[in-house]
């Protein structure tokens, strides 16, 4: 009978080294759909860090939209957010606009044309310069269509001295070397804003502002305006939100209400509002669903982050959960709700429609980040882009545990548990394995269940690891998060150092 040697933790051999553990970091992100294809960003860590831009065409074939170096990718509140646009023309094929890191001017692109990128806004010498977020091409803006977008500028030298508007950035490249012929939209009277929401009748436009020294998982508001025939916003009002509320993500359905997820009640809900149904000064707006004690949002840091969809049936997709995101299809006018069967344990703050499909990225404890798209005629899912490839054999991949454990004051504290795993080796008898203890930066952020070679690296040589989602974490409703308020260093510490015990 074959038995696995024992060996001291910690000595293991493993084929995870730091190297291929870095060659796997990163995952796609920023999708969107350009006609009947696919688009989004994914990693390239051997090309110095670089996103690349992918399409996936209706043959089932991927490639490259921008060739080395081109660098899809803001900075905008250093963060940055959805840093491309795509637009079908009737001639000459799909445009693209997007972000190029290195300088953070905005670029418009015509992938099945002869001609590069060609500049659409200026360089600044002016502190951080001009960057730009969130862009939303209209072909029918202008004498040849606009780009609607977020524009950060810096006024100073100061990391403060900055102010960011919505913008209009004309395609024909007249400001390419000319601040001028940029056209602001918003007044610049909010510290922060999301690129704008159009309406399906373009008549409205709605975005989301916050000001210091509130965090957009604090306090958002959502504003609204109308639109001009010249593409102006007027009668600029706040319609939801508030100081104590965050609202984290807006879209119009085609009835004309706009979609939102709050977080008024404690937790990121999705609601609906009707801005012309106004009674008694309010505009009155529903929950389309029941309290469930799950989140339906997320955190703000990047501008441009989706947890929820409108397909055109009216149907929503929607991601959710308690600590994890899945995906799944809301009827808003019965409220019936249905989760995609799987595998996979979470899903990225990222979605894009077309049709009847949905696209999403998603992973497993076994499966790293991938394209997925479901069919919600069939309920079938399909990977599409960067499918998994095991990079070891898995038998040297932890089986990781959703633990809750009980904290100081018997507060609830979420981790996840990744035990000592390896086909060569087992610990000595009657000895207990190590275990490093991490914790997810942010603070309000959210370590996922799924696979990650780094933390692999260390179970593989036969050292546990837990990941801890401590106090201050988003993914379990408001109060949680909160506990971290004014508690730095000190909610986050006990809660670790409780799981270590």
């Amino acid at each position: 009978m074959n038995t696995v040697p024992e060996a001291p933790y910690g000595s293991w051999p493993s084929p995870i080294d730091a190297a291929l553990a870095a060659s796997h970091d990163g995952r796609p992100d920023h999708l969107g759909t350009v006609g009947d294809e696919v688009w989004w960003t994914e990693p390239r860590p051997s090309e110095g860090g670089r996103r690349a831009l992918v399409r996936r065409r209706q043959d089932g074939t991927t490639e490259p939209v921008l060739p080395a170096p081109w660098n899809p990718r803001s900075r905008v509140i250093e963060y940055g957010g959805q840093p491309w646009a795509g637009a079908v023309r009737e001639e000459g094929g799909p445009l693209v606009v997007f972000v190029h890191f290195p300088d953070q001017r905005l670029y418009a692109y015509a992938p099945d044309g002869p001609d590069a990128p060609r500049p659409l806004t200026p360089l600044s010498d002016v502190g951080g310069g001009l960057r730009w977020v969130d862009p939303q091409v209209h072909l029918d803006r202008g004498e040849q269509g606009e780009v609607w977008c977020v524009l950060e500028e810096f006024t100073g030298p100061g990391p403060t001295d900055v102010r960011r508007v919505i913008a209009a950035v004309p395609l024909d490249g007249s400001a390419a070397e000319d601040r001028s012929a940029v056209r602001e939209l918003s007044d610049g009277s909010h510290r922060f804003v999301t690129g704008p929401r159009v309406s399906h009748d373009g008549r409205r436009a709605a975005w989301i502002a916050w000001d210091h020294p509130r965090m957009p998982w604090d306090g958002t508001v959502v504003m609204l305006a109308e639109i001009t025939e010249t593409g102006e916003f007027t009668g600029v009002r706040p319609l939801v939100g508030d100081v104590d509320e965050s609202v984290c993500q807006i879209e119009w359905d085609r009835g004309g209400s706009l979609l939102f997820v709050s977080d008024l009640a404690g937790w990121w809900e999705l609601q609906r509002i009707r801005p012309d149904a106004v009674a008694g000064g309010a505009v009155p707006s529903s929950r389309l669903l029941p309290p469930r004690g799950e989140e339906f949002g997320g955190p703000l840091w990047k501008i441009g982050l989706r947890w929820f969809h409108p397909l055109e049936n009216g149907l929503i997709a929607v991601l959710h959960g308690r600590g994890s995101q899945r995906l799944g299809i809301l009827d808003p006018e019965t409220g019936e709700l249905a989760d995609v069967p799987g595998h996979r344990t979470t899903w990225a703050d990222t979605l894009a429609v077309h049709g009847s499909r949905v696209v999403g990225v998603a992973a497993s404890p076994r499966t790293g980040y991938e394209v997925v798209e479901l069919d919600t005629a069939t309920g079938r899912t399909r990977v599409i882009g960067s499918a998994h490839h095991d990079a070891v054999d898995p038998a040297y991949l932890p089986v990781p545990q959703d633990r809750t454990f009980t904290g100081p004051d018997g507060r609830e504290i979420h981790a996840h548990i990744y035990p000592p795993q390896s086909p060569e080796r087992t610990g000595p008898e009657g000895e207990a394995p190590p275990y490093l203890v991490a914790a997810h930066g942010g603070p309000t952020g959210h370590a996922p269940l799924v696979l990650d070679l780094e933390l692999a690296y260390f179970t593989s040589r036969g050292i546990g690891v837990a990941v801890v989602n401590y106090g201050g974490s988003t993914g379990y409703g408001r109060r949680y998060r909160e506990r971290l308020r004014e508690q730095w260093g000190v909610v986050d510490v006990a809660d670790c150092a409780a799981v270590a015990d």
